[in-house]
């Protein structure tokens, strides 16, 4: 039997952080190695109401909304066994690289997403913890759209699912020790990868309706 142990309340100071990661030199603002423009930003406007936003700067990074679990008072950690659930408004314009991922202690990278417009049909669904990766083509991926992303992180499989089908099973799992924060954000490609935003471009956005974190519960 699971039970939700987190619901998501973006809004909530005490579940998450903004503007601030330790995925980021420093803790950020910027991380140009990682082929990044961001310039994150603490404004409750870029995140607080589950829509992540990025602007462009004269300087021609983008403020940049990022919330992470990681430093927040509560401090929720996804473990092994537990499944993430969310639905995610996909972005449309070029150049958006929108994500929900996990991160401690300079790794313990678990992607339950990664997207890029300039490959309209395709999620990036990877673990870093033992390495494995799928690049998933389907027709409900589209700019804009809505979708329902599942993830299972299991000690021996992680296993994805996207609007209710299973897309994904590494056969790798996280190991039984497993633990780590969440991470959603908003971040703009600088060219290396995937294309840099169109120059009369200035705003983009995806938008978080619900995320939910569910586990097992001894009888």
């Amino acid at each position: 039997m699971t039970d939700v142990c987190f619901r998501a309340d973006f809004a909530s100071p005490r579940q998450w952080i903004a503007g601030r990661s330790w995925a980021y030199p420093d803790g950020g603002p910027v991380n140009p190695d990682d082929n990044k423009l961001d310039y994150l930003v603490s404004d409750p406007a870029y995140s607080r109401d589950g829509t992540f936003r990025a602007t462009r700067r004269a300087d021609g990074l983008w403020d940049t909304g990022l919330l992470t679990t990681e430093g927040s008072e509560e401090g929720f950690q996804v473990r092994a066994g537990d499944r993430l659930d969310a639905r995610v408004r996909l972005p449309a314009e070029t150049g958006a690289w929108p994500a929900i991922w996990t991160w401690r202690d300079g790794d313990q990278e678990i992607d339950v997403f990664e997207y890029h417009p300039d490959n309209p049909d395709l999620l990036e669904l990877s673990n870093h913890v033992r390495p494995a990766h799928r690049y998933h083509r389907d027709p409900a991926v589209r700019p804009g759209g809505w979708v329902d992303l599942g993830v299972e992180f299991g000690v021996h499989d992680v296993v994805w699912a996207l609007n209710g089908s299973t897309v994904f099973a590494d056969h790798r799992g996280v190991g039984r020790r497993w633990h780590a924060y969440l991470i959603v954000n908003l971040s703009v490609c600088a060219g290396r990868y995937h294309p840099a935003p169109d120059p009369d471009v200035t705003e983009m956005s995806f938008e978080v309706s619900a995320l939910t974190v569910r586990r097992e519960t001894r009888a």
